[in-house]
């Protein structure tokens, strides 16, 4: 394929806006794609508008599947008067293209859809499968690879690569996230006689004081590091001159594999109990979603075959990374297979979700030589 025709699917798929939705349109465009060059995919709907998408080459007969994964959502652009172009107009200076999505992750995207084109249309041999994977919703739940990992998508992997943005560098172990609601219910009274209620707000921030203190005890991960919570959404009351009967707040916490999402929900439901045994306290807790924390060791063929192509590719050793975030990779390996997963791609992760989104083209480009050289070294 001609890089002038890489470039153009890399603005085509930024182009289309999937912010929190409207993944079918991607996943129809990434089918054409497939279709006019020989690949047969399928289309996986999960709601109105919005669609998941596999597809699959090489021998058919074989045990060995190797998956390209990325998800065909982005974040919210914010106001778009704040941006230097606009942000679906994928806009090229300089060797940087700008847009929502540019670096998280339609750059990783693009590249991977790519390779499959590259190898089906050179007719490359492969002894194995290559398996492309599309989700919905990764940057709100990761609904898509939930899907898919019930359906069994990831039963059979022999490895996977995320595509989301690295900066060519590679990650091999990220945190889990987890979200949680706290319910507080009280009873509503008149502000001038606060003895005839009870103040959900007042018993909220005895939750909000006991979390500060809640994981102390939690050990400090080699590779990760600390476990790190916050309380970050905080709702409550009505009217001014009315005891608050209800209130509520949001958390989120980035489990450690010394200390994981089992552990944390554990912990936070002590703590919730505990505070339920004072008078008047009745709170409530409500998991939203759960994403562990990957390790990939850092010696395994996965990691080491990756970081040798692409010291190659990229003319200097790349390094061995670390991320706070979470990826679809935390659903995939709930799997009750096991398989190795890294997370490799263009674009900067501090760019990810950030005004004035970029990639630079030339790690774009290096990034999708080092999937298609991975996947014929793993499956050639």
């Amino acid at each position: 394929m001609e890089d002038s025709e890489q470039i153009q699917i890399l603005q085509h798929l930024i182009s289309i806006n999937s912010v929190n939705d409207h993944e079918a349109d991607v996943a129809a465009y990434i089918q054409q794609l497939f279709a006019d060059h020989g690949i047969t995919s399928q289309v996986i709907p999960y709601a109105d508008g919005r669609a998941n998408i596999i597809a699959e080459i090489g021998d058919t007969t074989s045990d060995q599947v190797f998956a390209l994964a990325g998800h065909l959502d982005t974040v919210a652009t914010g106001d778009v008067a704040d941006w230097k172009f606009d942000p679906f107009s994928a806009h090229i200076v300089d060797n940087q293209l700008y847009g929502r999505g540019a670096a998280d992750m339609k750059s990783g995207l693009a590249a991977m859809v790519i390779t499959l084109i590259n190898l089906a249309d050179q007719q490359t041999p492969l002894t194995g499968r290559l398996r492309f994977i599309g989700t919905v919703g990764e940057e709100n739940g990761a609904m898509g690879s939930r899907m898919l990992t019930e359906k069994g998508v990831a039963d059979d992997l022999t490895a996977m690569v995320i595509g989301e943005p690295t900066g060519g560098n590679l990650v091999y172990a990220h945190n889990g996230s987890l979200n949680y609601h706290v319910y507080s219910r009280g009873v509503g009274a008149h502000s001038s006689m606060p003895e005839k209620g009870i103040n959900a707000i007042t018993n909220l921030i005895k939750y909000v004081t006991a979390e500060a203190t809640a994981f102390d005890d939690a050990p400090v991960s080699p590779e990760l590091g600390p476990l790190v919570h916050s309380v970050t959404v905080f709702n409550g009351g009505e009217q001014v001159n009315s005891i608050p009967a209800k209130a509520e707040l949001q958390g989120n916490i980035r489990p450690i594999p010394e200390f994981d999402n089992t552990a944390v929900i554990h912990r936070l439901h002590e703590t919730v109990d505990r505070l339920n045994q004072e008078p008047g306290v009745d709170l409530a807790l409500h998991v939203d979603y759960s994403f562990k924390p990957i390790i990939s060791a850092k010696d395994s063929p996965l990691v080491q075959t990756t970081k040798a192509i692409a010291d190659q590719e990229f003319g200097h050793a790349i390094d061995l990374q670390v991320i706070h975030g979470a990826t679809d990779a935390s659903e995939f390996t709930k799997s009750s297979h096991d398989f190795p997963v890294i997370v490799y791609g263009a674009g900067k992760w501090d760019a990810a979700h950030a005004l004035n989104e970029s990639v630079d083209l030339d790690e774009f480009r290096h990034v999708q030589h080092v999937y298609q050289q991975l996947v014929e070294k793993f499956l050639s």
